[in-house]
C-alpha cells in the first residue's frame, strides 16, 4: 500500500524542545518534494501556525504555515459545528485567536461553552467560574487531555481535573488521542482514513 498522505506529530517526533530530531528535515522535505499532503499536528494549544513555522525555521526546517494544525485550531473547527457562540475560556494566545476567528464571543456571562486550553494565569476564580458554568449547563470542551509538559508544567488536562471534580462533568477532549482531531486533520488534507 502506497502512502498518500502524512500526519506527523511535533514533540518527540519532529522536534525535541526547540531542536529538530535528527532526520526530521530530510523526512519533511522529501514529503513536500513528492507533493504529498502533510499535516504537522500538535496538542499544544498556545501557539499559532505562524509561531510553529517560526519555531521550525529556527531549528532549520522550513515549512509553510498551512501544514500546521493545533488542538486550538481543531477545537475552533469542532465548535463551528455546534450551536451557541458564547464561551468562557480558560486559555490564552492562539486558542483565543482561533475562537474569535470562529465567531465566538468570549464572556463570563451565561456562556454556552466552557473551553479549556492552557494558561499560566490559571487561578481559583477561573476554576470557580468554569465549574459553576459547567455545572449549570455550559458544554465543557477541552483542547487536549495532556496533564503536564516536561518539567511537570501543568497542561490542559490538569486544569480540567479541578473543574471536572467540582462540576461532576467530564470534558469533551478535541485533541489527541481523540479521533476527532485525526478526522479533522484528514479533512484538512482532503484525505480519507482508508
Amino acid at each position: 500500500m502506497a502512502i498518500k498522505n502524512v500526519i506527523c506529530d511535533i514533540d518527540g517526533v519532529l522536534m525535541h524542545d526547540n531542536t529538530a530530531v535528527p532526520g526530521a528535515n530530510e523526512f519533511l522535505q522529501r514529503i513536500l518534494a513528492k507533493g504529498m499532503p502533510l499535516v504537522v499536528l500538535t496538542n499544544y494549544p498556545s501557539q499559532t501556525a505562524l509561531d510553529l513555522a517560526n519555531r521550525f525555521s529556527s531549528a532549520g526546517i522550513d515549512l509553510p504555515e498551512s501544514v500546521f494544525y493545533t488542538s486550538a485550531m481543531a477545537t475552533a473547527d469542532f465548535l463551528r459545528r455546534q450551536e451557541g457562540k458564547k464561551a468562557y475560556v480558560v486559555g490564552e494566545g492562539a486558542l483565543v485567536h482561533e475562537l474569535y476567528k470562529a465567531g465566538f464571543t468570549i464572556t463570563d456571562i451565561n456562556p454556552d461553552f466552557v473551553i479549556v486550553g492552557e494558561t499560566r494565569s490559571f487561578n481559583w476564580d477561573m476554576m470557580h467560574k468554569a465549574a459553576y458554568f459547567v455545572a449549570n449547563g455550559a458544554r465543557f470542551i477541552a483542547t487536549n487531555p495532556d496533564t503536564h509538559a516536561r518539567g511537570f508544567v501543568p497542561a490542559c488536562g490538569a486544569l480540567c481535573a479541578g473543574i471536572e471534580k467540582i462540576s461532576g462533568r467530564t470534558p469533551f477532549y478535541v485533541g489527541k488521542p481523540s479521533p476527532w482531531i485525526m478526522r479533522a486533520a484528514l479533512n484538512k488534507m482532503q484525505a480519507h482514513s482508508e
